[in-house]
């Protein structure tokens, strides 16, 4: 099974999506289910886990919509106001959906360096484990800090850190990301998404050799068995196309055994999300 691990879909709405500014205006356009088939099967994948966009429950509702009259969306990951007193309520409420596998909050765009430290933000991550919900960490490197000590925090919680933190690549900014990730990979709980890197390179002077010490990082950390491919779809679109997203991971992996590849396509991110 090949399976990309994190993609979008939107319709496309100035205010929703207010995130899109003027730089990134290709993204002004609707990216919907029919969209994104016809470049997985180019790529042979079986299948996608779709991932919010937007900070509402209502998404999530779409989402599982797009998932019912599209059978190759294998999973959403949603989002949920983890600061809330209500989340237990609502974590029992979407535990009734089986496409539903966990949820995410766009941590890398609050102030506060260690919010995912917050008190009721931690409060609410504990009843995840309870509904067998995962947890993707969206987060910048300055943050990685704060992200080892809640993962730490919650050792039986299944965590994915998305987009390998988003290191500088256009500035080849790896040290200090480097110490950190190997400690975050430390903890057995936590997957790792090799995502989101075109995004963080130079968009239009890139070349394949500036990722790998960044792969070869996540690789050497988490291991065979803990990463997956994820394409960020569209976004992914600003410096690469699918295809090319595709030729990077495989740039590297192409050197692994065929049982690592088979893991890192599609077997890590089923058995994390628990896809069928």
């Amino acid at each position: 099974m090949r399976i990309d691990s994190h993609q979008h879909f939107w319709k496309y709405d100035s205010i929703k999506h207010s995130w899109i500014d003027d730089t990134i205006a290709v993204l002004k356009n609707d990216f919907l289910p029919q969209h994104l088939q016809p470049v997985l099967q180019q790529q042979q994948m079986d299948g996608c886990v779709t991932v919010q966009c937007e900070t509402n429950t209502d998404e999530i509702n779409s989402m599982l919509q797009y998932a019912q009259q599209n059978d190759f969306i294998k999973g959403i990951v949603g989002w949920a106001d983890f600061t809330s007193g209500n989340i237990e309520k609502e974590l029992e409420y979407f535990s009734q959906f089986n496409l539903l596998k966990g949820f995410r909050h766009v941590v890398q765009a609050e102030p506060d360096e260690k919010f995912l430290l917050r008190k009721d933000f931690c409060a609410g991550i504990a009843q995840l484990s309870r509904y067998n919900f995962t947890y993707d960490i969206l987060i910048f490197p300055h943050q990685l800090t704060a992200a080892i000590a809640f993962a730490a925090m919650f050792p039986n919680q299944p965590f994915v850190l998305d987009h390998i933190a988003k290191p500088n690549i256009a500035r080849q900014e790896i040290q200090v990301w480097k110490k950190n990730i190997t400690a975050l990979a430390a903890l057995q709980n936590v997957y790792c998404k090799l995502s989101g890197m075109v995004t963080e390179a130079n968009w239009h002077k890139w070349t394949k050799e500036d990722y790998l010490p960044y792969i070869e990082t996540v690789f050497e950390a988490f291991g065979t068995k803990r990463m997956m491919f994820g394409s960020d779809w569209p976004v992914c679109q600003l410096a690469a196309s699918y295809e090319q997203v595709c030729n990077i991971a495989d740039n590297y992996v192409s050197k692994l055994s065929v049982n690592e590849q088979e893991d890192f396509w599609g077997n890590n991110a089923a058995t994390f999300y628990n896809l069928k």
